[in-house]
Formats: structure tokens, C-alpha cells, sequence
């Protein structure tokens, strides 16, 4: 759903919409910043409900408004390299075709962003990218919601929807004459977040007719980067299968530099949340892993530099098992894998994975490491592996339930209390209910639910 006031009205309306922005930065002056950060105190007249929100997440994120400038993320040769294997180098083209080519004609700016908020490429009006350098709106910075507030990118990421900013809405003073719309890119495969597509300017930025452009421009990219890892395995299975001894180290290192057109495309994932079985996906290819191989992956993927045999063990068995046992464990787990990818085949001594992967729940972390805690409930569907007694599976389980459950209830709103009311491990969470109800207009139709729950909850209890 989008939610967009400023860019439909002008003149009158549109002078009393900053100004009203306005008032709320002299209230941070005044350091009066409880009506910003405690939901339910006072709120800024006119200021809309999504910018008072993500006012609230910068504020606790100790984003200074009065930083001039973005921080630079990543030097030159580092952003080259780390651009070069993301999976949004490839649909590149499209972005130019679509977004960058007309925007040198109409005084705009076009950023692409990684799934953090760092700029990766800036193109368009070349007098309008000089002036964004001052405020450091380049390739390597970081735009996300924690360092500079609110903005497009960064606040789109945040929500995991297309965004409009306005002028003074920004929560940095510095990014006061600039108006952006930003829309969040998701593999169209897996629905991982990649990044963030951007227009920045002035008020041309957030016309009415802007943010469907950057979504139709998203859709479009996301089509392209779907063909063409449907051509890639095509192309991939008409080809000679390569002698085991000399292919699979060769693929291994492109897979793990991620250099290429095919280490460009993909963004290896294994899906844990809210399923016993664990779905693996990597290079465009699928399977369903058992249980145990699973919680192997998993386990290995929150270690990224290894695990001796040891240390696994423990992570792995619930009570004492041999190294032996988990030995051929491994042994198995290698047969599986060499049949989906070779490249995927772990390491030993320490037991390693040869190959960026990314989690599901590593996602989650992410988001909520960073505040957005409204895309990490989109992305969280349940707990990690939930029938799994695995010790290092039941840590993460229980860090990443309890992460989630507390950025709910700290930032957020009756409809996200609500989302996260579904979930099947809040079922009898009375906390979450009672919030939601604290937060919910007396006249709104979705507390009798919630009053029908919290009794039914209440009888549970007490029988």
C-alpha cells in the first residue's frame, strides 16, 4: 500500500507540509525528542504518520541530523570489486535504459543501492550529481535509515515499500533542498532483499507519476534478471559435463569470488525460517535438504570462518556424539550437494562452507540490526527449523524469536503487532495482543479480535 500525501498537492498545501516538517526539527533543537521516540506521547501537527515513525527509528538510532554528509561505506577499488559480483550489476542495463538515459534531460539523479543501504552506482544530470557530492550522495556511502535518518533509500529498505520524501522531511538537515522516491529490489526467485532503485531532485523527484516509474522500472528489472538465469542454465546444462577432478575447484573459485557473469546473477540462499527442512538455492537450482544436513548448513552458515569437528558436534548433537558419527554425516551431506552444485561442497579442517550463503534468518538479523524491523517481519515466517533439538539450532532460534518479538513490541505499529500475532509462536503471546489493543483508534473494526483473543487466552490460562 502506498502511502503518499505531499507529492499529489502544491503550492499552499505542499509550503504547509515543510513547515510543518519544519517545527519538528526545532523540537529536536530543543532536544524535546520524547514526543519523537515513546509511541503514543504527542505528535508533530501534519507531519505524516510514516515520517514521524521513521523520525522515531533514526532518533534511537543516534542518527545526527546535523551531520552535513553520508559516510563513505567503501573505498574505490573495494566498491569496484564489490559491485562487479553484486546481483543487481547485471540488470544494469535496464536501469540505464529505463531510468538514467531520461533523467540526464530532466535534472534527476538515479541511485542503485546494495540490501544495507550503500550506494553502489549514482548516474544522471551531471550538474545535479557536483551538488549531491556535498552532501555525499555518491557510489560507496551509506544511505541506510541508521547513519542518515530518514531518507528514500534507507527508508525504503526500512519498510520494504516504494517511499516519497520530501525536502524537510528528511531527518538530515543537510538533505533539506533534495526530494527522493525510492522503491526496495527483491530476487524474484527467492524474494531476498538485493537493494534499493532511487530517484533523487527536486520536487519533479516525488510527482504522482514518479514512484510508478521506479516500480515499473523494479518489475521490469526483475523480469530481465529472471531470463537471464533461465538462459544461464540452459546454457549451463548444454554443456560437457567436466571431469570431476579439474572442474570442481575451477567452479569453487568463481563461485566463491563471485566473479563473472554467472557468480553476477545469484544470490545463494537457504531458507530456515518457519520449516523443518530447509530449502537450499544456489546458482538457480532448488532441492529440499533433510533435517540433519539442514542443521549442518545452518550451523555453518552463522560461522562463516569454521567449525573444527569438535565444535560442531556440540552444536549439532543434543547429547554426547562421536566425531565419527558426524563424519559420515558429512560424507552424505557431500553427495547430496556435489549433485546441485560441486561448488557448494563444504570445506573440512574446519568444516567450511566454500561459498557465500545467505540465510534467511542472517537477513532477519540484519534488519533488525539496522532497525527496519517491518522488512524483517516480511521476510521472518517462523522460527528457525522448529522442530530441531540441535543446541546451536535452539541458540538461534531462541536469539532470532526473541530479536523479533522485541522489535515488535518496541517500535512497533498495531498493524505489525498484529502481522506478528499470526505467527504460530505468537498464538498465546498475550503481550503482543494487549499492545496492539493499546495502539488500535477505539472505533477500529480489528479490536474485537483482538479482544475475542485475550479472553480466549484469559480462559486458557486460566484452566
Amino acid at each position: 500500500m502506498r502511502n503518499v500525501i505531499h507529492p499529489a498537492v502544491s503550492g499552499d498545501a505542499a509550503r504547509l507540509i515543510q513547515r510543518r516538517a519544519l517545527a519538528g526539527h526545532e523540537r529536536l533543537d530543543g532536544g524535546d525528542s520524547a514526543g519523537l521516540v515513546y509511541p503514543g506521547a504527542r505528535e508533530i501537527p501534519g507531519l505524516r504518520k510514516l515520517i514521524r515513525e521513521s523520525w522515531q527509528r533514526s532518533a534511537r538510532l543516534h542518527a545526527n541530523p546535523d551531520n552535513p554528509e553520508a559516510p563513505l561505506a567503501m573505498d574505490t577499488d573495494e566498491l569496484e570489486e564489490y559491485r562487479r559480483q553484486h546481483p543487481l550489476a547485471s540488470i544494469m542495463p535496464v536501469i540505464q535504459k529505463l531510468l538514467i538515459q531520461p533523467s540526464h534531460d530532466n535534472g534527476l539523479l538515479v541511485a542503485v543501492g546494495d540490501e544495507v543501504g550503500r550506494l553502489l552506482w549514482v548516474e544522471g544530470d551531471p550538474a545535479l550529481q557536483r551538488r549531491a557530492e556535498g552532501m555525499m550522495f555518491v557510489p560507496g556511502a551509506d544511505w541506510s535509515e541508521a547513519t542518515v535518518g530518514t531518507s528514500a533509500p534507507g527508508t525504503a529498505l526500512a519498510l520494504g515499500r516504494g517511499i516519497q520524501i520530501s525536502g524537510a522531511e528528511h531527518y538530515q538537515r543537510s538533505v533539506h533542498p533534495w526530494s527522493c522516491t525510492a522503491v526496495p529490489f527483491h530476487d524474484p526467485d527467492s524474494g531476498a532483499l538485493l537493494g534499493v532503485v532511487d530517484i533523487t531532485g527536486t520536487a519533479t523527484a516525488v510527482a504522482p507519476h514518479t514512484l510508478s516509474l521506479v516500480e515499473a522500472t523494479v518489475a521490469a528489472a526483475q523480469a530481465q534478471l529472471r531470463v537471464e538465469r533461465l538462459q544461464l542454465a540452459a546454457s549451463l546444462a548444454s554443456r560437457p559435463a567436466r571431469r570431476r577432478n579439474t572442474g570442481t575447484a575451477s567452479t569453487a573459485g568463481s563461485a566463491r569470488a563471485g566473479t563473472g557473469k554467472e557468480g553476477s546473477l545469484y544470490r545463494n540462499s537457504l531458507q530456515l525460517l518457519g520449516r523443518d527442512q530447509a530449502m537450499l538455492s544456489i546458482e538457480g537450482k532448488t532441492m529440499a535438504l533433510s533435517a540433519r544436513h539442514s542443521e549442518i548448513l545452518a550451523l555453518l552458515s552463522a560461522h562463516p570462518d569454521g567449525l573444527s569437528a569438535e565444535e560442531l558436534c556440540v552444536l549439532l548433537y543434543p547429547g554426547d556424539a562421536s566425531t565419527m558419527t558426524l563424519r559420515a554425516e558429512m560424507v552424505r551431506l557431500r553427495k547430496v550437494l556435489q549433485q546441485l552444485n560441486p561448488a557448494a561442497v563444504p570445506e573440512s579442517r574446519p568444516y567450511k562452507l566454500s561459498m557465500d550463503l545467505v540465510p534467511d534468518s542472517g537477513q532477519v538479523l540484519s534488519c533488525l540490526q539496522r532497525g527496519a524491523h517491518r522488512i524483517a517481519l516480511e521476510i521472518y515466517r517462523g522460527a528457525v527449523l522448529p522442530k530441531s533439538e540441535a543446541p546451536g539450532i535452539v541458540d538461534l532460534r531462541n536469539r532470532v524469536s526473541s530479536l523479533m518479538r522485541e522489535a515488535v513490541l518496541t517500535d512497533g505499529s498495531a498493524e505489525t503487532l498484529l502481522k506478528y500475532a499470526e505467527l504460530p509462536e505468537a498464538r498465546d503471546d498475550v503481550g503482543v495482543r494487549t499492545a496492539a489493543l493499546k495502539l488500535l483508534p477505539p472505533r477500529s473494526p480489528k479490536r474485537a479480535a483482538v479482544v475475542t483473543d485475550l479472553e480466549r487466552l484469559e480462559t486458557e490460562l486460566s484452566a
